[in-house]
């Protein structure tokens, strides 16, 4: 924790919110997640922690508005707690651009996420990585910039990580949850199919 942030807790008794990750707009964001160079997902803050990863779930806000602090404080008002619980958020143009990556300090320092529910919470908040959409795909589809965007960051963190398309779920195949919702795009090439809950 920062001096800043500690100070701020000893004097209001709430922690801050962290939210000291990275945007980029949707044109950076597919320029450089394409190119293994200058690729940020590789550049992370501690060395990249390949066996720690062995799954993705994807997830939407449940919000049509939304952007790192507000999910942020969504996270710390419901169960999940621990600041920002999703180590990448997709704007849908209301709260973030539309299509805007957004890679946050869990992924950045590696850690581990407060992101999922249901039985095997545990494994996947340790073991998953987390990508939460900006919307609420029971009441609205997504954007086509940010299943674009969802599309090449899944390509390219399976592929630098090894992950098989079996190791891609929405968070309703791992909980009784409507997450990210009815409408969210099943069965396009590189994003789950929706198989059910596991």
């Amino acid at each position: 924790m920062t001096l800043a942030g500690g100070l701020l807790l000893l004097i209001d008794g709430k922690p801050t919110p962290r939210t000291d990750g990275l945007s980029l707009s949707p044109l950076a964001a597919a320029t450089t997640v394409n190119s293994i160079s200058s690729d940020p997902l590789t550049q992370t803050r501690v060395p990249l922690n390949h066996p720690k990863w062995q799954a993705i779930v994807i997830h939407h806000s449940g919000s049509t508005r939304g952007d790192p602090t507000s999910i942020e404080k969504e996270n710390a008002a419901g169960t999940t707690g621990g600041g920002l619980g999703h180590h990448f958020i997709i704007g849908n143009g209301n709260g973030m651009d539309d299509g805007q990556l957004y890679i946050g300090y869990r992924w950045l320092d590696q850690l581990s996420g407060t992101h999922a529910s249901g039985r095997y919470a545990r494994f996947y908040n340790d073991s998953a990585i987390s990508i939460c959409l900006v919307g609420d795909g029971d009441r609205h589809g997504f954007t086509q910039a940010q299943i674009q965007q969802l599309t090449m960051l899944v390509e390219s963190l399976c592929k630098q990580l090894n992950l098989g398309p079996d190791r891609v779920l929405l968070h309703s195949d791992i909980a009784e949850v409507s997450d990210p919702g009815r409408l969210f795009p099943t069965g396009l090439q590189g994003l789950p199919s929706g198989r059910g809950r596991r």
